[in-house]
């Protein structure tokens, strides 16, 4: 009797265990096709088109396609590269704004079998689809809605017999698709057919997304669709990488003018942070370009984005809890420059031995709170278990948990990992880690989110035998999936390189290294190469690349530096400066880019016209190109920037010859430094930069002209 009583409480206390009732979700919540694309967590986007060989960021629409001809193509190099740096994916830009299809489409003669390419047989999205089967990676689309070369545009025909159209030829036949990535870009001038003219559209209802969208859940249900307002995920806002240090994956998109949100139309900066509390799961993408560009551009050979830097924003794009989508450029034979690949290479090299292994296993964990004190189903082993979405939870009356880790011996780490199971919601609102240190707890974390990752990223390396986790704020009990240190393994910082208004170049790094050696004539530094010292002068001009040495063979990544003219003796004037000392004239040539020469005011009468500055240089020069920085100082209403200009020079400052016109393509998104290289060098004292339109505003600003 007493083994059935016995047997009875047992049987009762092990049914009261996995009865246990699960945290009730919180919020909004993920669907799995988000899930999918969360996991992803890195995947590039690859442009390549007639813009790759018109030195263009934005082909105009005119281009002829038979100037596509890459000799050496292949999609397997591209697509291989980006795995060995850890991509999990790529999303192809099958076709551009400029209209060119890479497929050969029944919806446009302005495709791809109209090249030379293959005698006109050739189908670059076909070879892009096999590299991807061929190497177990995802494949995404991008299929601009903008088309510069469709004399459709603009009527609702293109809509619906070239862009639907478009994107059923690619759901159809190069599928599984895990993106459908669509553009804000929209409406502008253009070639159109032959109008080449300027057309604009209603943005939030033009394109009829709800229609197009369905296209998409019907012949691709796997693929998140992507745009600035979702609905599946949203762009972050910038083109620089990174989400905000306060990060929600919820989110109520705005339009920027009281309509219906929309691609082109949000009021971006609400988009880095996300809405907490927000009426939508909608996660964000950070994409930005390896390169400075999107396309490749010969005169961006060495300023491909070192390993290192692709980890800052691993850790602020991915470890913020968004994905990166990091932009490959081929080059004109239809390859990544070897400089590109290896430094793939490196970056996912680093990667993987930052977390090869969690210094926490084997540690034991103590928890002040588990949930029904059933470790079984929440206790603390799931935080250990790799698995996203196990975890451990708290009654729900307990918000505020800690969780101690007794690692037994001391361990060195530099990186901390810590994720929510999202699939219950994003709830945490803080946390802080400590480390037992002297005898007492010293705090050397907070965070303000956590979400689907979270890396925290430690200036320095920390030892310790015990670490606690503070959770200081959540609205609900926590579900925590995740708990993770890491070790980045040590590596030397390249040179900083820095010129100052008199001309002087310097060179530093973050810590201290053996020596700094340097080239000044665009050539690879070595250990045999000069050894820098002191600040000297460069006032010519051209590239200067510098390696750091920590002893005879251990070096850094190689830093590269475009320098202009020197502006020693440069005077700049403006009819339109007056006497407004907040435009100070001069700042648009004081070696700065965190100040800036501003037209702009508050007169919301006043139209744009276009404005003008003009530079005396001192003495006679060669030019050959020009350069032209826009403001930086990241105003979300970006007024003033410059996105069409004309360029002049003149011998004595009163007679002017047109050297160059066109428009600064994307440079919205991307406000980097814009190059324009002249058709022929020319000699003159003085140059004169118009702004003939500009994205938005009635004046114009510039952090830095200069010319090469």
């Amino acid at each position: 009797m007493k083994k059935l009583t016995i047997v009875a409480l047992l049987l009762v206390n092990a049914l009261t265990i996995f009865a246990q009732s699960a945290p009730k979700p919180y919020g909004v919540l993920p669907s799995q096709l988000q899930l999918r694309w969360q996991e992803t967590e890195m995947y590039c986007i690859v442009h390549f088109s007639v813009a790759t060989y018109t030195d263009k960021e934005w082909g105009f629409g005119d281009e002829k396609p038979d100037i596509f001809n890459p000799s050496k193509f292949s999609a397997l190099q591209i697509v291989g590269a980006a795995k060995a740096g850890g991509f999990k994916g790529i999303v192809v830009v099958a076709k551009h704004h400029d209209g060119f299809c890479l497929w050969p489409t029944k919806t446009t003669d302005h495709n791809i079998s109209q090249s030379s390419w293959k005698n006109g047989k050739g189908d670059v999205v076909k070879e892009y689809q096999e590299a991807c089967k061929q190497l177990g990676m995802k494949m995404g689309i991008y299929c601009s809605p903008w088309d510069r070369n469709n004399a459709m545009y603009g009527k609702p025909a293109y809509v619906t017999e070239v862009y639907r159209k478009q994107l059923e030829e690619l759901y159809a036949n190069y599928g599984p698709m895990f993106m459908s990535w669509h553009d804000g870009a929209n409406g502008g001038d253009g070639y159109y057919g032959g109008a080449r003219e300027q057309r604009k559209i209603d943005r939030s209802t033009y394109y009829g997304w709800d229609t197009t969208w369905a296209i998409t859940r019907k012949m691709q249900p796997g693929a998140a669709i992507f745009g600035d307002a979702g609905p599946d995920v949203r762009w972050v806002g910038n083109e620089e990488g990174h989400a905000g240090e306060t990060y929600w994956a919820t989110f109520t998109p705005e339009a920027a003018d009281g309509k219906i949100p929309s691609n082109g139309n949000v009021k971006y900066e609400t988009s880095p942070e996300g809405t907490h509390n927000g009426k939508f799961w909608i996660p964000a993408e950070c994409d930005v370009p390896s390169r400075p560009g999107w396309f490749y551009h010969k005169a961006q050979d060495g300023q491909t984005k070192s390993a290192y830097t692709l980890l800052d924003l691993y850790y602020k794009s991915v470890g913020r809890g968004a994905c990166l989508d990091l932009g490959l450029s081929p080059d004109k034979d239809g390859v990544l420059t070897d400089e590109d690949v290896q430094i793939l290479k490196q970056f996912g090299t680093v990667i993987k031995q930052t977390f090869a292994v969690n210094e926490l296993k084997g540690a034991t964990l103590k928890a002040s709170n588990i949930r029904g004190g059933n470790s079984v189903k929440f206790g603390t082993s799931f935080l250990l278990d790799n698995d996203r979405y196990t975890y451990w939870a708290t009654d729900d009356a307990v918000t505020t948990p800690s969780l101690t880790a007794d690692m037994h011996t001391p361990k060195t780490f530099n990186v901390i990992r810590l994720r929510e199971n999202i699939k219950l919601g994003q709830r945490i609102e803080g946390a802080a880690i400590d480390v037992w240190q002297n005898n007492a707890w010293k705090e050397i974390a907070t965070v303000p989110t956590i979400g689907a990752n979270r890396l925290i990223r430690l200036p320095q390396n920390i030892t310790a035998s015990k670490v606690r986790l503070r959770i200081t704020g959540s609205p609900a009990a926590i579900a925590l999936s995740d708990f993770g240190l890491f070790k980045e393994p040590t590596h030397l910082s390249a040179p900083a390189i820095l010129r100052s208004i008199k001309g002087e170049v310097s060179m530093s790094t973050e810590a201290p290294v053996s020596s700094i050696h340097y080239t000044t004539d665009g050539t690879e530094p070595t250990s045999n190469s000069p050894v820098y010292k002191q600040p000297f002068e460069y006032n010519n001009g051209g590239t200067i690349k510098a390696v750091s040495f920590d002893g005879a063979t251990n070096h850094s990544e190689v830093k590269t530096h475009v320098f202009g003219v020197s502006k020693t003796g440069w005077v700049a004037s403006a009819p339109q400066a007056g006497n407004n000392r907040m435009r100070r004239v001069a700042n648009a040539i004081d070696d700065d880019p965190k100040t800036m020469y501003n037209t702009c005011t508050k007169n919301d009468s006043i139209t744009f016209k276009p404005q003008e500055i003009t530079i005396d240089l001192g003495k006679s020069q060669s030019i050959k190109a020009f350069t032209y920085l826009p403001r930086q100082d990241k105003n979300p209403e970006a007024e003033g920037i410059v996105d069409s200009y004309i360029f002049q020079v003149s011998t004595d400052g009163q007679n002017w010859t047109q050297a160059a016109e066109g428009e600064f393509s994307n440079i919205a998104s991307n406000p980097i430094e814009q190059t324009v290289k002249l058709n022929a060098s020319v000699n003159a004292r003085y140059f004169k930069f118009t702004a003939h339109h500009v994205i938005k505003g009635n004046g114009f600003t510039v952090a830095e002209i200069g010319v090469l």
